[in-house]
């Protein structure tokens, strides 16, 4: 894959472990998810984030928050690529 335009893929393992590596270590890793198969995802990003357990399973048991508070913590995202096709 030496030509990246050509390539069906947003990152590869080396550069997935370049930009991990210039994040926090301690924070948590969550990824978007819902029905099957498996996307592309964009740059990894830090967000605050709020755990639901109690949401269905469609809904993800981890929330952006709206603003910080006591029960947010904040964690890198991989969000999976949204296409409308």
């Amino acid at each position: 894959m030496s030509d990246i335009r050509k390539s069906p893929f947003f990152f590869t393992v080396a550069q997935l472990t370049e930009v991990l590596k210039s994040l926090p270590p301690d924070l948590p890793v969550v990824v978007s998810g819902y029905e099957n198969g498996y996307e592309n995802f964009y740059h990894p990003e830090i967000v605050t984030m709020r755990h639901e357990p109690e949401n269905m399973y469609y809904d993800g048991q981890f929330q952006i928050a709206d603003e910080k508070g006591t029960d947010t913590f904040d964690a890198v995202i991989l969000e999976r690529e949204f296409r409308d096709d």
